[in-house]
């Protein structure tokens, strides 16, 4: 821990936060779907600065266009279309992501602006074919309730992400289209933060609305920067701050060199700098100015009507906190909670519980019924889940009508993960336990030192899941004692 008189240096430091929408792309209509394969098609192209609505060039749109780069832009068709190649002018903007973005400014308290000119903001790095980047201010004015008192959230932005880099070379740049266009929310705290542990818990806590509302998951679909400076100088950008654990370290970095600079009497430049594994930051580009907005001409002023807002407040989403309060409630244990959001099975254990209302039971047929069959089966999870998810909320209903037995579950769903249509599943005609008995002594000479689990499969394979899947453990166990 760095010793910082974050007072006397007068630290001032504010968050901006861009996190991808779980909707198709903002303004047209192909899915925000991310591909591997090779691309359908390939265009090349060179980009230019221009003046901005004030008729000044951005400084940090002159410097990317001094560097005379090539941009090279590979796309499929059936995630791209001409308003990504800047062929066509832009669709009406996306109401499923305007509905979140709505939504996530809500859970902050924010004022929704009920209309907005749509902007264009200069960015000629060539991760937009167009040469700029569409933003429109969605909400203001809201606030978060933090261990060191309110910090506000003045701005919430909608945007579109950038084309997603392939390659980088010194005068070229491969980009894949894919990524250009997913509607994004760009979230910006007033610079009231406090310190750098200040810094984190404010991101976490913008984090945990995040996560609790219809968001995208997995690397490159969330980007943290932080805003610092000190003594009343020059503002620095770092961008990339991600990783949760250096992020403290980031920060004190940085602010001890400012520090270093201003005692020499040297000028903090005003830049962006991106974050680097081990804390420190390199120089990247002069930080961008008012001067890259200008108004977007193809679309309608963005209007928000009352009756919107109050749609998007009826299905308001819980907090992740509140969410495991509820969970907590219904019975389910802290691991089976845990297991429920880091497997990203919310939604599915929702509908389930809805079909048969017994939450342990439902948490156990999602989260631990699968990987058991699995490892019996020797098969991979995945290939157990495709099997048989689709099949749980009938079984459910089965079990609610009384039709099956609780006890059958699991050689039921071991069934379907072994390829039977439901109405063969649910046929559980169990061998008598001696036979099983029998041939399971023959295995164990056969097959020495294997574990329960192995055993397990090979009666269920042999038997065809007609057994029951208790008892036979209980025999496994007894002729594989020490």
């Amino acid at each position: 821990m760095v010793n910082i008189d974050y007072k006397k240096l007068k630290f001032k430091s504010g968050l901006e936060i861009h996190q991808q929408l779980d909707s198709g792309k903002l303004y047209c209509k192909c899915p925000s779907l991310l591909r591997s394969e090779e691309p359908d098609f390939e265009v090349k192209r060179k980009l230019h600065a221009v003046a901005g609505e004030s008729g000044e060039v951005d400084v940090a749109a002159k410097h990317e266009a001094n560097l005379d780069k090539e941009f090279i832009y590979q796309g499929n068709y059936d995630n791209c279309c001409l308003v990504e190649l800047d062929e066509e002018p832009p669709k009406e903007i996306n109401k499923d992501a305007l509905k979140i973005a709505v939504q996530i400014a809500l859970l902050m308290n924010m004022k929704i602006i009920p209309i907005s000119q749509i902007m264009r903001k200069t960015v000629i790095d060539g991760s937009n074919t167009s040469g700029f980047q569409r933003t429109v201010l969605i909400a203001r004015d809201g606030f978060l309730e933090t261990s060191q008192g309110k910090v506000g959230i003045d701005w919430l932005y909608l945007e579109e992400d950038a084309a997603r880099t392939i390659s980088r070379e010194k005068d070229k740049v491969v980009y894949n289209l894919d990524r250009l266009g997913i509607p994004l929310v760009e979230i910006v705290t007033a610079p009231e933060i406090k310190d750098a542990e200040h810094a984190k818990e404010v991101a976490l806590m913008i984090g945990e609305i995040l996560r609790s509302s219809k968001v995208r998951r997995g690397i490159g679909t969330i980007r943290q920067d932080v805003n610092i400076s000190i003594r009343g100088e020059n503002r620095v950008e770092i961008k990339g701050m991600q990783d949760m654990n250096i992020f403290v370290d980031a920060i004190e970095k940085e602010i001890l060199r400012q520090r270093e600079l201003s005692d020499k009497k040297k000028p903090v430049e005003m830049e962006v700098r991106n974050v680097l594994p081990d804390g420190t930051s390199k120089f990247m580009r002069p930080l961008p100015g008012s001067a890259r907005m200008y108004p977007e001409t193809d679309l309608p002023l963005l209007k928000i009507s009352r009756d919107f807002i109050n749609a998007a407040k009826k299905d308001l989403p819980k907090l992740r906190t509140e969410v495991k309060d509820d969970l907590r409630k219904q019975g389910l244990s802290e691991e089976m909670i845990g297991l429920l959001f880091k497997q990203g099975k919310l939604e599915e254990y929702k509908e389930l519980v809805g079909f048969y209302n017994s939450p342990m039971l439902v948490a156990k047929i999602l989260l631990v019924f699968p990987k058991q069959i699995a490892s019996s089966l020797n098969k991979s999870l995945e290939e157990v889940e495709n099997l048989v998810l689709n099949s749980y909320g009938d079984v459910l209903r089965l079990l609610e009508r009384k039709k099956i037995k609780e006890g059958d579950l699991k050689e039921i769903i071991t069934n379907l993960a072994l390829g039977k249509k439901l109405d063969e599943a649910i046929k559980i005609e169990k061998k008598d336990s001696s036979e099983v008995e029998e041939w399971l002594i023959k295995i164990l000479k056969e097959k020495p030192g294997l574990n329960p689990n192995a055993y397990m499969g090979l009666v269920m394979k042999e038997f065809k899941g007609n057994v029951d899947g208790r008892e036979v453990m209980k025999i496994i166990q007894k002729h594989t004692k020490s």
